[in-house]
């Protein structure tokens, strides 16, 4: 991620900040390098468990050039995918928690290592999204890989 890219992120981050100057103090202050922005305003976040979550992701990089956000929390326990505002309020699906609208998330500084929480796609910026049909069609392939997976082992 170039130092333009890094600084077109923030930038498309903290504009749903409440206070975009002091979520920007943060991420220069904070030890772990994150901070808390609100979802649903620009953005929703579906949260997948690890397991399925890095198998979708293999697909959407097959399916498109580049994916919306990506993060991955401590231990690489669960995924969060970036889709459009609202997605989660009409999101059915078992095993797949929601950040929409009255919610927080913890945000690492775009370019940068933090203290667990990282991007695996990092905003460009641009607020390129991930489509939440796509999303879930690539569930479904990862599913079936998962599963097929299991089934050849056992």
């Amino acid at each position: 991620m170039t130092g333009s890219e890094a600084k077109s992120a923030v930038e498309w981050l903290v504009s749903v900040a409440p206070d975009p100057d002091a979520c920007r103090w943060e991420w220069e202050r904070n030890p772990l390098g994150v901070a808390l922005l609100p979802a649903g305003k620009r953005w929703d976040v579906l949260i997948l468990p690890g397991e399925l979550g890095y198998p979708t992701l293999d697909v959407l990089t097959r399916c498109v050039d580049r994916p919306g956000p990506v993060l991955a929390d401590f231990g690489d326990a669960r995924m969060g995918f970036f889709v459009p505002p609202g997605t989660v309020a009409r999101w059915i699906g078992t095993g797949v928690r929601g950040a929409g609208r009255g919610t927080w998330i913890v945000v690492p500084y775009p370019g940068r290592a933090s203290g667990g929480v990282r991007w695996l796609v990092p905003p460009d910026g641009a607020g390129t999204l991930t489509d939440p049909a796509l999303l879930e069609l690539a569930m479904h392939e990862a599913a079936a890989r998962v599963a097929g997976d299991g089934e050849a082992g056992g």
